[in-house]
């Protein structure tokens, strides 16, 4: 779910869509006729890593968050933390949220998550070490190359190239249709 700003965070007054002229032309956005401050609404970076298990086989982690529903496993995904580069960070992640020991780590691509308002920055991961996940994560699973299916939105494109580039042409999957939001 995508932030929703309501309040400014210069002075705590409320916010409310106005246009202005900006280097594009008339843009809303939400403002503070307080004191000026936008709600740019930038996307987020979110990191993702591919993690190739080297001490397994070559076979890729893909793990289920803790918060989601289902049993739906994914990359593994963070945040940068201020001071560190992109690479930093997923290694970071990876440690943190798997214990794995970071090998090698390469750039897949960078893909558009507009449902999450997220630019997503996907990185290869080559690791090895015994997997103790991080309560963030409730389970994992590794997969031969073969076996991996990819879900049409940000990290699954990501998956999708990395097979690619190892020879492999994806196999897609539909993930379930969101739940509506709460009124």
């Amino acid at each position: 779910m995508a932030f929703e700003a309501r309040y400014c965070l210069s002075c705590g007054q409320a916010l409310a869509l106005q246009v202005r002229d900006e280097d594009g032309g008339p843009k809303e956005r939400l403002r503070c006729a307080a004191c000026g401050w936008t709600h740019w609404n930038n996307p987020t970076p979110v990191l993702a890593a591919v993690v190739e298990c080297s001490d397994r086989g070559g076979r890729v982690l893909l793990a289920r968050n803790a918060a989601w529903p289902g049993r739906c496993f994914a990359l593994v995904t963070g945040f940068m933390e201020a001071g560190e580069s992109p690479e930093q960070g997923i290694a970071r992640e990876v440690r943190e949220e798997t214990a794995l020991e970071v090998q090698q780590v390469s750039l897949i691509g960078v893909y558009d998550f507009q449902r999450m308002n997220q630019v997503i920055v996907a990185y290869h991961v080559v690791a090895r070490g015994e997997v103790r996940l991080s309560p963030e994560l409730a389970e994992y699973r590794l997969y031969a190359l073969p076996e991996l299916r990819c879900w049409r939105a940000g990290t699954g494109y990501a998956l999708a190239d990395w097979l690619r580039s190892r020879g492999h042409e994806p196999q897609f999957i539909e993930l379930p249709p969101r739940p509506a939001a709460d009124s």
